[in-house]
């Protein structure tokens, strides 16, 4: 097991921006592209990623500040210390079995590609931690080792399904064929399903939403550089920064929001010629066959109802935190709630009324999960020395993506029966939102009638 561990580690240490680009040359390499294209391809993915990484930062860096400046004038103190993602992906591949995921996402993709159970084949390999978390969690609460395994598989596989059911709508939203978003956090677009279909019978949230739309209503005040700029400013206001400083916080957010558009166009530049060749592959070799290929949510980056939805939401997530019985975590270092958005982006088709309301009405899962995270991260993190765990306090994250699955899971493999009933009644939901998604119109088309 040690050569395989150390063939990860390395893989790890490469990071994402250039490990995706090393398997998009190899599949381009496979169908059949030249190799000059198939390296142009393969580097302008990943100067994209480390584009987005860069303006994610550069903005993830100028709002954190604010956000724990508005949390520290409450005067409210909290157990556990929120670490981000970051620190959660850092304990988790210091779990002993955490490696062993890399083959089982590869077996469990192979297999359902073979049964035709899937048209996606996620390369986003980068992402495995979060499988071999939810396995720790499930193993930590129920001390059965076979049951985390168990639930890492069944994550895999909806994750494939959450793939095949949005390709659709990520290339309409993107512009990019053949591309869909594999990212587990959006799961839990099944739970905000039936609050979505409620919203269908209210007119008022039937109307086109997007950013586009709304700059026809409201003008310049929907321009991408002025809305970053007055949330900015409005977020540090409410953090008590001086005008000067908030002008600042402006200015970085606002420049954040115009730069997110730019960067995302090299996602399509990149991934159009690998979709392109995979098409013509595949219908050559197996009977008109399609491939999705699977990839981070950052492909989604360029749209801004993301960003709005994002920053709107840090004073109701900081709110919720305070106000709710039983919150353990103060969102700081995770504030920036990228379930919410993405998946939210993805439901509604670019519905800004709608991806708020489902922030608002969701948000509390968030706060209880990473509560229940808490003592499970700090178990971890203190038994490997991953991380540091100051004396008397706990660490979480935050905005822990998926975390009433995770949850279910665990608790069901101990025979709680209202996790059982909660276990199925996400499934039921995964179910209805696959059924849901196939059919309905594009974001593109969705809202259309309405408005003429």
């Amino acid at each position: 097991m040690g050569w395989f561990e150390t063939a990860i580690q390395w893989i790890l240490n490469l990071g994402a921006a250039v490990f995706v680009p090393i398997v998009i040359f190899i599949l381009g390499l496979l169908a059949k592209m030249p190799v000059k294209r198939a390296f142009q391809s393969a580097l302008t993915l990943g100067i994209a990623f480390t584009g987005m990484n860069m303006v994610i930062g550069f903005m993830s860096s100028a709002v954190t500040p604010a956000t724990a400046a508005l949390a520290e004038s409450t005067g409210i103190s909290l157990p556990a210390i929120d670490m981000g993602w970051t620190a959660a992906a850092s304990i988790t591949w210091s779990w002993v079995y955490a490696f062993a995921f890399f083959a089982v996402q590869i077996i469990v993709n192979i297999i359902m590609l073979s049964f035709n159970l899937t048209k996606t084949l996620n390369v986003d390999m980068w992402n495995v931690w979060g499988k071999a978390l939810t396995a720790y969690i499930v193993y930590f609460v129920s001390g059965q080792l076979w049951a985390g395994f168990l639930a890492a598989v069944v994550q895999i596989a909806l994750e494939l399904k959450l793939g095949d059911m949005f390709q659709r709508h990520v290339e309409d939203l993107t512009g990019i064929p053949l591309v869909t978003v594999t990212h587990p956090m959006n799961l839990s677009a099944a739970f905000m399903m039936p609050i979505n279909k409620l919203m269908d019978k209210i007119p008022f949230l039937n109307v086109k939403a997007d950013t586009d739309s709304l700059r026809q209503k409201i003008g310049i005040f929907s321009e991408n550089s002025v809305m970053g700029f007055i949330i900015g400013f409005v977020l540090a206001l409410a953090g008590s920064y001086s005008i000067s400083d908030a002008l600042n916080l402006g200015i970085q957010v606002g420049t954040a929001m115009t730069l997110f558009p730019m960067v995302s166009k090299l996602f399509m530049q990149s991934l159009s010629p690998l979709s392109d060749a995979m098409s013509d592959f595949m219908k050559k070799r197996f009977n008109d066959r399609e491939i999705y290929i699977g990839m981070d949510w950052p492909v989604l980056g360029g749209r801004s109802e993301v960003w709005v939805t994002l920053i709107l939401m840090v004073p109701i997530f900081i709110g919720y935190s305070l106000i709710l019985p039983g919150s353990m975590v103060l969102p700081i270092a995770s504030v920036l709630n990228y379930s919410i958005a993405v998946g939210g982006l993805l439901l509604t088709g670019g519905n800004l009324y709608r991806m708020l309301i489902l922030g608002v009405i969701t948000m509390p899962i968030y706060i209880y999960g990473s509560s229940y995270l808490a003592p499970i991260l700090t178990g971890l993190a203190k038994t490997t020395g991953a991380v540091d765990v100051p004396e008397g306090n706990m660490i979480s994250w935050a905005s822990i993506e998926l975390p009433e699955l995770r949850i279910f899971l665990a608790e069901a493999f101990t025979g709680k029966v209202w996790a059982l009933i909660g276990l199925v009644a996400f499934l039921l939901c995964f179910y209805w939102l696959n059924k849901d998604m196939n059919k309905v119109q594009l974001p593109s088309e969705r809202y259309a009638k309405i408005n003429e």
